[in-house]
């Protein structure tokens, strides 16, 4: 499955929010686009995922058959934007279990207390039920709502839009990205070009007043090895399995440490672990369709 974009581009009310862009991501891979913070991460992240309808251009959902749609209300069935600022972003104010509960019952879940402490009792999260969502570590909070976001049915797409602007260095959110393609997602990650450079791409600082409405420019792209799933009442001591979760991902004692189980995503060799992170079969993606077609620059929700 891939999503294309082709000289996509959105108005704003006295400006382009976004020019003319053209990229795809497909199932399996990872993709990193750089740009300054300012309008184009938002309209991008909504663009592609059929929440905004763009003003020029097409986005195209090809499926695993070759069949093409440009339907909005099937981009949105099949993707998820994580932690968009002001769009998709959890209240600042709620809690860790809160979010969760926020989280399962727009994933159709049943989202009883009960149910969120269940949840994070499985994703080894238990203790961090009573924080607040901003107080979480940067790697941590971002591990946590891309999983919670997997929980939705028919997802194969995440947007994760600048999880930078949080702490913590940006092999830690980059490395949750990889994991979740490993598992088969097709993974689009904004982020500044300063984050982008820390990763290892080689761009030029952008500068003069266009560059906060420039479009992101594409900076890294991965296809990680798929991971191996253990089968259903299988144990991680099992040889040959490796378990992959997006929220095991990271050292609890430093959380801005990627810590992965077995190999790496794409093979690369993974950082020292300070300790022992023990995998977890990741659960099954879900997300509701939304029948109605929003009308050119309007959002709908997430």
């Amino acid at each position: 499955m891939q999503i294309t974009l082709d000289a996509v581009q959105v108005e704003g009310r006295r400006a382009p929010m976004l020019e003319a862009t053209t990229l795809s991501v497909s199932s399996g891979e990872c993709v990193l686009l750089a740009g300054e913070p300012g309008h184009g991460h938002t309209a991008l992240a909504l663009v592609a995922t059929g929440r905004l309808a763009p003003y020029t251009g097409t986005v195209t959902l090809v499926e695993d058959d070759g069949s093409t749609t440009t339907s909005t209300a099937e981009l949105r069935r099949v993707t998820a934007v994580v932690d968009v600022p002001g769009i998709s972003e959890p209240d600042e104010a709620l809690t860790v279990g809160d979010v969760v509960a926020e989280e399962l019952s727009l994933a159709g879940r049943r989202s009883l207390p009960g149910d969120a402490t269940r949840w994070l009792a499985d994703h080894d999260l238990l203790d961090r039920r009573g924080e607040r969502i901003d107080a979480l570590h940067g790697a941590v909070r971002t591990a946590l709502l891309s999983s919670l976001a997997s929980e939705r049915r028919d997802v194969r797409f995440v947007v994760l839009t600048l999880p930078d602007r949080h702490s913590g260095e940006p092999s830690g959110w980059w490395s949750v990205a990889e994991s979740l393609a490993s598992l088969g997602y097709g993974v689009l990650v904004e982020c500044t070009r300063s984050s982008a450079r820390d990763l290892g791409a080689e761009l030029p600082p952008a500068r003069g007043a266009d560059a906060l409405r420039a479009a992101p420019v594409e900076a890294l792209r991965t296809r990680p090895e798929p991971a191996v799933l253990a089968p259903v009442g299988g144990g991680p001591e099992e040889e040959g399995v490796e378990e992959t979760d997006p929220t095991r991902l990271f050292d609890r004692e430093a959380p801005g440490r990627h810590q992965a189980t077995g190999d790496a995503p794409g093979g690369a060799e993974p950082p020292a672990p300070a300790g022992a992170a023990d995998p977890v079969v990741p659960v099954v993606p879900v997300v509701p369709v939304e029948p109605d077609a929003p009308a050119p620059g309007k959002e709908t929700d997430r």
